[in-house]
């Protein structure tokens, strides 16, 4: 997570000169490179040297998606946005769910790690004999420079930014600690870990339901106060004791749709695809680095008062500012291009 707040910028620097298409596959390549090193991880130091650098493989893929969306599929963009979302979840947890049965098959935790670098690989090779083949056709090549800079100084931007900063701060909050507010409250680990299966799987079907939605109530503020208030109210129903797979479902499918939405709304904003690269680089970079704190502020209030009541305090007073951010981020459709302030 830090990795995609650190070196986003880089990331659409990168793009600009090289061009998106390129650096996207060269990201691939080094995502491969991080976790095959895997392999031969006997310290915890190594492996945190090999999460480092598939982390800037990600980091680097992260807003260049965005800008290739823009790019080569304007007309759909809340469709591959969804597909891009859905893939994220599923891969987290297809991988987090086969990595345990891979060991044991296996004999070994490093082989267990280090076989996805077989998906990374494959992935670069197709993205390079497709991507490379459509580039070429394309008006719109990929070698093309551009002198897009992020768009710092501009204020639509930084509301953008804090938007996505409160959501990634809730999202990896109830990412790490979901399952063990429920178990503080009295339930059992099984019922925590079924609950936070929840969570996760009802993200699913929100990412493929919701463009369907905006395409008939396109409002992009309807749909982020609505998720935000379907978390606020899966928060309630577990501070009021309600069966916690209800209140994870809530949560979830608010979770989920605003992480689709704030992926989205760099893509409005902007002109082409190398602005939509910048402003998302730009967002996701604070972004990221702000809700890497989200589990740590959780974690030091949970000691502090040796209860998870004031910290699911705290989340539902982080929901209220980003409803408040969220009116405010909306409140012009207006397009952050190059003739903005940067």
């Amino acid at each position: 997570v830090l990795c995609m707040g650190f070196f986003s910028p880089v990331a659409a620097k990168a793009g600009s000169k090289w061009g998106i298409e390129r650096i996207i596959g060269l990201s691939l390549l080094i995502i491969g490179v991080g976790t095959i090193l895997r392999l031969f991880t006997n310290s915890v130091s190594f492996l945190l040297v090999t999460a480092l650098i598939a982390g800037i493989g990600i980091a680097f893929m992260g807003p260049l998606l965005s800008g290739f969306i823009k790019q080569h599929f304007p007309e759909h963009v809340p469709s591959l946005i969804a597909v891009y979302t859905v893939a994220l979840t599923l891969g987290a947890a297809l991988s987090s769910a086969l990595s345990a049965p891979l060991q044991k098959n296996l004999h070994s935790w490093q082989e267990s790690l280090g076989f996805w670098a077989m998906i990374a690989f494959a992935a670069a090779m197709i993205w390079s004999l497709i991507v490379n083949l459509q580039v070429k056709k394309s008006t719109n090549n990929a070698s093309v420079v551009t002198k897009t800079k992020l768009p710092w100084m501009n204020s639509k931007a930084w509301t953008l930014t804090l938007s996505f900063s409160l959501m990634a701060m809730l999202f990896y909050s109830f990412t790490a600690w979901l399952s063990q507010i429920i178990q503080g409250i009295g339930y059992t680990k099984s019922c925590a870990t079924t609950s936070f299966t929840v969570f996760v799987a009802i993200q699913i079907p929100v990412n493929l339901v919701l463009p369907i939605l905006l395409k008939r109530f396109p409002s992009r503020r309807l749909w982020l106060v609505t998720e935000s208030l379907l978390e606020l109210i899966g928060l309630v129903l577990l501070m009021i004791n309600v069966e916690p797979w209800i209140a994870s479902t809530f949560i979830g499918i608010g979770a989920g749709g605003l992480f689709f939405l704030n992926l989205l709304l760099p893509i409005d904003a902007t002109n082409n695809a190398h602005e939509a690269a910048s402003l998302s680089a730009m967002v996701q970079s604070a972004g990221y680095v702000i809700g890497a704190s989200g589990p740590i502020i959780i974690g030091c209030i949970h000691d502090a008062f040796k209860s998870y009541d004031f910290a699911i305090f705290g989340m539902i007073a982080t929901i209220v500012l980003m409803i408040m951010v969220q009116f405010v981020s909306t409140h012009k459709r207006h397009t952050i291009g190059t003739g903005m302030p940067m």
